[in-house]
């Protein structure tokens, strides 16, 4: 019996270069049970004609980088039955946290192989916009996919710190906006600081926006953030990774399988509420995004029970 053929996708800049200084190591690691390709994209659009052609050729596709990295191979690999590999190397990681996946990529390597030669594949939700544009994670708008916008344009800090910096920035200009918001045709007019629509729990580095967010129910997990005062944001951000900002007064949920978003009002800036999804800029508001149940076949290491599932493996 061959060896399985796996098509190793590295992302040179993510984790500020932290998956090309590994990408040699992890290849080795991956080699130990699998016929190994590695390609590295010169441009996004080049990465998904890449990833979109490995799956013809290979038995998985696995990607070395961050959230961005996943982002792109979803555009390849949804709809398809090429499982894909998630060895994280960004800075975020939050889609392979959320499978159950360790942050050390050697370790996450040894996993993913496992879970090639095993072929224990699970097949996860997604988000689709009507545009036609899969995401993973959470899908934005208002004042964090701001911060999102005002980092991309920062050249300077690298790393975390840039966000840290974009934060303070939009801190100076936080206002609530008016959205009208369709819940599955239903459609609700609302002030709001953002608004969350979750495939899964987390975002922006485990951050639990939308903490009910599951990858496996059919449906989004619904956040919206009411009016609040820059102190009232600022005491409820460091309560994200444990979700500590549900139940109070400004925050409210919702479930839905299709969930569109409109920016109200004349006062609204042309352009300045763009959704994000994964990190990555989606587009101006309005959008309107419908969960695709089991679109995608990830790999999930044998015994791994990841928050992203509401059961256990078959």
């Amino acid at each position: 019996m061959s060896a399985p053929r796996i098509a190793l996708v590295v992302n040179p800049a993510s984790g500020v270069g932290r998956a090309a200084k590994i990408s040699e190591a992890v290849g080795a690691r991956l080699r130990a049970g699998a016929q190994v390709t590695v390609l590295a994209g010169t441009s996004a659009a080049h990465a998904v004609d890449l990833m979109a052609a490995a799956a013809q050729q290979h038995d998985a596709v696995v990607v070395l980088g961050g959230d961005g990295m996943v982002h792109l191979a979803l555009q390849a690999l949804a709809g398809g039955d090429t499982p894909l590999g998630i060895i994280p190397g960004g800075t975020g990681n939050d889609v392979a946290d959320v499978l159950g996946l360790p942050a050390d990529p050697l370790v996450a390597a040894d996993l993913v192989l496992s879970a090639v030669l095993a072929s224990s594949v699970r097949r996860v939700d997604l988000g689709r916009t009507a545009a036609g544009t899969w995401w993973a994670t959470v899908l934005c708008a208002g004042f964090d996919s701001a911060v999102n916008a005002r980092a991309n344009r920062m050249t300077w800090p690298k790393g975390p710190r840039r966000y840290d910096l974009a934060i303070a920035a939009e801190m100076l200009r936080l206002r609530p906006y008016r959205f009208r918001i369709d819940l599955d045709g239903e459609p609700m007019e609302v002030l709001a600081t953002l608004v969350a629509i979750g495939n899964g729990p987390q975002y922006g580095g485990h951050k639990q926006m939308t903490p009910d967010g599951r990858m496996d129910s059919g449906e989004f997990a619904v956040t919206v953030v009411g009016p609040v005062s820059r102190l009232t944001l600022a005491r409820l951000a460091p309560k994200l990774p444990n979700a500590g900002h549900i139940g109070h007064p400004s925050v409210t949920t919702y479930t839905a399988r299709e969930v569109g978003l409109t920016a109200l009002g004349d006062d609204v800036e042309p352009g300045r509420i763009v959704s994000f999804a994964d990190g990555e800029p989606i587009s101006p508001l309005p959008v309107i995004t419908t969960c695709v149940a089991a679109a995608l076949p990830v790999l999930v290491p044998p015994g791994v029970v990841g928050r992203a599932f509401t059961r256990p493996a078959d």
